[in-house]
């Protein structure tokens, strides 16, 4: 068989070649959005005049910001719920799930494209889709009936040989192990394609778990072979007939290659403050913990759970632990959760049961200690993003942290007798699929009214790309700055998704304080910053946040793929250094000159920047032909107006 992702991307493709790195445009069959992201995607969309979304699915979820301390969030909730219904979008409610777990319960299809305002969107690559993480206008775009543009992604055959060790070695140490060969930059500009004979033995969750943590090595998607295990999937979830058998691909079908001996792995832990610090177990035995959380964005599926409860069945969580958390991926995983005892069993045993939701994995309540150490069995451990800046958070998987919660530190599962598994009950997909609002009909949608509570404002308007560009550096920030950096996590901030001016208070609130003051007085300026820059969330706010404080350019070695995008789309110039070396030559509060700027709609690749009393330095970009006419524009919103008859 040929490579399934490129199979996909092929019969998708709406203009380019699948060349690797050359700009291609693909149809989009499904979008997502949550309630993070989705009040801004939502409100771009309206700005095209569409009556109806343009796709054949729309999702918009509630599972980030859903905490209702105050009228913001509801008012959020309250907004999209009518958006949802008046422009032909399903709504999820409020404690229905995390948005890519539904997604792989109840409209993941093989063979489809989904584009999701949610870096995590990848998780649905389980089932032998192509899956991307966007912005939200991007997603935006998509729902007016865009295609949705990328560079062609190379594809990176993992072959998979043998079986897990389990129940101490599991999917999580399959994607830790990749982290740990290629760290968080590795998977740039690839979509990794499982097959081999080791993928059979992985279930339809436990792929979940990988391509859900894809995102962190930078990568565009994950996808697996739709197979006996997806069919066994497809049937319990009552959708069978949306089912489609496809299969990956073989030697000589991929651009790279990676192999793994499934038998060979062991435990494995990633530790502060980056998924790509992964060390095998053994060197952090004895760690001590404050906190252990389990589930919530990765590893919440039932049997992720199961086991913990199992481990933890008769006994207490260790007295040196101040809270341990768990929180089931779905509504329906909850359900499975208490039928079958595990939700007693972890009760019982001292943890806090948390609503399904995002929760502590964003920041969302449940912070840990200050200047102590948190296990957390998620997929992101960017410093701040637990709600507490000067937090030590580890990674790992439901083996791992269950053991460890017994010990109160970081221990090695392996030396536990094997522990017996409770019946997995049949799921009731009804039960979340009851609390999955459909759209109203298109011949009543047009009597919906907007409510618009005082925290929603409207996106920036776009502003036109000046020639040249003299300002100030507002900061030299490091390699590997993340989204949560420039648009913190945590629910004080993130209430605020709705309202750019507010939001944008915080930015860099946890390298630097006093960057919006400092911006504000100088009025706007320059970003500078190393490798992989804007690396995490797909959240556009860390793009729309510093536009609003008039930051117009970010100069840096290299950036994230999803946030480069953004802010491409937002009208903000994301330059490179020609040489890496004049990286050094930054500093605080310098006046750049960049000039030349809009003739890189006519192809100039080299851009003059006079550092003023000092030197002289030649940027650059790595902007596809199409993207070009973007940020000459002012922006995508400002470009699509401009292109008439719009292009597919």
């Amino acid at each position: 068989m040929a490579s399934l992702a490129k199979t996909i991307l092929e019969e998708h493709l709406a203009r380019g070649e699948l060349v690797p790195g050359q700009e291609i445009a693909i149809s989009v069959d499904q979008t997502l959005a949550q309630d993070a992201t989705g009040t801004m995607a939502m409100m771009q969309f309206e700005q095209f005049g569409h009556d109806r979304v343009e796709v054949e699915t729309a999702v918009v979820y509630v599972d980030h910001n859903i905490l209702q301390i105050d009228f913001k969030n509801p008012d959020d909730h309250r907004f999209l719920q009518a958006m949802s219904a008046k422009y032909g979008a399903w709504f999820s409610r409020p404690g229905n799930g995390i948005c890519h777990y539904i997604h792989c319960e109840r409209f993941a299809v093989p063979g489809k494209t989904l584009i999701g305002a949610d870096s995590h969107t990848t998780q649905s690559g389980s089932c032998g889709m192509i899956a991307i993480g966007a912005g939200g206008l991007d997603v935006a775009v998509c729902m007016a009936g865009h295609s949705f543009e990328l560079p062609c992604p190379k594809v990176v055959g993992v072959f998979l040989e043998n079986e897990l060790a389990r129940p101490w070695v599991q999917a999580k140490d399959v994607i830790l192990e990749l982290l740990r060969r290629r760290g968080v930059r590795g998977g740039r500009g690839a979509i990794f394609e499982f097959t081999g004979p080791g993928v059979a033995t992985l279930s339809y969750t436990e792929r979940g778990t990988i391509a859900n943590m894809i995102a962190e090595l930078g990568a565009t998607g994950a996808i697996f072979p739709a197979d006996d295990a997806t069919r066994t999937w497809f049937d319990e979830q009552e959708r069978a007939d949306e089912f489609v058998e496809m299969d990956t691909g073989d030697t000589g079908d991929f651009d790279e290659e990676e192999h793994i001996d499934l038998a060979q792995l062991g435990p494995l832990v990633a530790k502060p403050s980056s998924p790509g610090n992964v060390v095998p177990v053994e060197e952090v035995v004895g760690t001590e913990l404050a906190q252990v959380c389990i589930g919530s964005s990765v590893n919440s599926s039932y049997e992720d759970l199961a086991l913990v409860g199992a481990t933890l069945r008769g006994s207490r969580i260790s007295e040196k632990l101040v809270s341990a958390t768990a929180t089931p991926g779905s509504r329906q995983i909850l359900d499975q959760i208490t039928q079958s005892g595990t939700y007693v069993d972890l009760m019982m045993a001292g943890l806090r049961m948390l609503e399904p939701a995002c929760g502590p994995c964003v920041g969302m309540g449940q912070a840990p200690p200050s200047s102590s150490n948190s296990l957390r069995t998620f997929n992101r451990n960017f410093p701040g993003r637990s709600g507490t800046a000067d937090d030590r958070v580890y990674l790992c998987s439901p083996a791992v942290a269950a053991i460890s919660m017994l010990k109160g530190e970081i221990a090695d599962p392996r030396e536990l007798p094997v522990p017996e598994l409770p019946e997995r009950p049949a799921a009731r997909p009804a039960v979340v699929q009851a609390h999955i609002l459909a759209p109203v009909p298109a011949e009543e949608a047009g009597s919906i009214e907007i409510p618009r509570g005082p925290n929603i404002k409207p996106p920036l308007e776009p502003k036109e790309l000046p020639d040249e560009l003299e300002a100030r550096v507002l900061i030299v920030a490091p390699d590997d700055i993340s989204t949560g950096d420039l648009s913190p996590d945590g629910a004080t901030v993130m209430a605020y998704r709705s309202n750019v001016p507010a939001i944008a208070e915080f930015t860099f609130q946890h390298r630097d304080p006093e960057f919006p003051r400092r911006a504000k007085e100088w009025g706007g300026g320059l970003i500078v910053a190393g490798h992989n820059y804007g690396q995490g969330s797909s959240r556009e706010h860390a793009a729309l946040a510093p536009a609003q404080l008039g930051v117009r350019a970010v100069i840096a070695k290299s950036f994230a793929r999803i946030h480069r995008r953004n802010l491409i789309a937002q009208g903000v110039v994301p330059l490179l250094f020609k040489d890496e070396n004049d990286y050094d030559k930054a500093g605080l509060g310098q006046t750049w000159h960049i000039s030349g700027l809009l003739e890189i709609a006519e192809g100039a690749d080299e851009i003059p920047c006079e550092i003023k009393d000092a030197d002289e330095i030649t940027l650059t970009h790595d902007l596809l032909p199409r993207e070009r006419e973007i940020i000459v524009a002012g922006g995508l919103i400002r470009y699509l107006k401009q292109e008439q008859p719009a292009r597919a």
